[in-house]
């Protein structure tokens, strides 16, 4: 981040020069303090992690890849009580951790709200413990908030999802404290992309994406 001396040195222009953001100072009168209030600041803006449980990992990462402003997605596991848990034990239902995606994301681009908004398109948050024929506590819907704000925008998105009664029955997703992450096996990671023919990509995988990309063209990467 560029420090407030360094800005002053920098981006500081005399009232009635022309000048370029940017470019040193060059002008012809004193420089003057005041000026940097003509300054057109440079935004700059933090990486955020949103944390979700829909389902296969396989298929949210596939579509979180494809959106703007999520700069990467990680499958893994969360919510349980074994520590470095295998995929063949969360599969087994015996260490209480969901399949989950980890999202690193720019809010300058994407706000928590918009990738809560497509969440709640991609899978069914209506069936306890399962998606599809995905079944186990592994499958659960779950939001892990990492902030008391995302806290808050999860609660405000299910209250306003209810009130519309979009499914027949009750959302059942979960908002809860975001706990250790559990970085998911190599050969899980982008399975989608280096997978996209295997029997279950082509069958449950891709419909998601597809749906995504459909619903949500303008905020699909190209």
């Amino acid at each position: 981040m560029v420090s407030a001396m360094a800005a002053a040195r920098v981006y500081c222009r005399p009232r009635r020069e022309s000048a370029t953001l940017g470019a040193p100072y060059q002008g012809s009168r004193p420089f003057r303090l005041w000026n940097i209030l003509n300054l057109v600041a440079e935004k700059t803006s933090e990486t955020e992690i949103a944390t979700l449980a829909g389902g296969c990992f396989w298929c949210l990462e596939a579509v979180y890849d494809g959106m703007k402003g999520v700069t990467s997605v990680e499958s893994g596991y969360m919510g349980g009580s074994t520590p470095n848990p295998t995929y063949e034990q969360v599969c087994g239902g015996i260490t209480g951790h969901a399949e989950v995606v980890r999202i690193s994301f720019d809010p300058a681009v994407v706000s928590f709200k918009e990738l809560l908004e497509v969440f709640f398109v991609i899978h069914d948050p209506t069936t306890l413990n399962r998606q599809g024929n995905d079944a186990g506590t592994q499958y659960r819907s779950a939001i892990y908030h990492h902030t008391p704000q995302q806290k808050s925008d999860a609660e405000a998105v299910i209250k306003q999802l209810s009130a519309e009664k979009l499914w027949r029955d009750p959302i059942v997703t979960e908002v809860t404290p975001a706990t250790t992450f559990y970085m998911a096996e190599g050969y899980h990671q982008e399975y989608f992309a280096r997978n996209p023919y295997q029997p279950y990509c082509q069958i449950v995988v891709e419909p998601k994406v597809q749906k995504f990309r459909k619903k949500f063209l303008d905020r699909a990467k190209k």
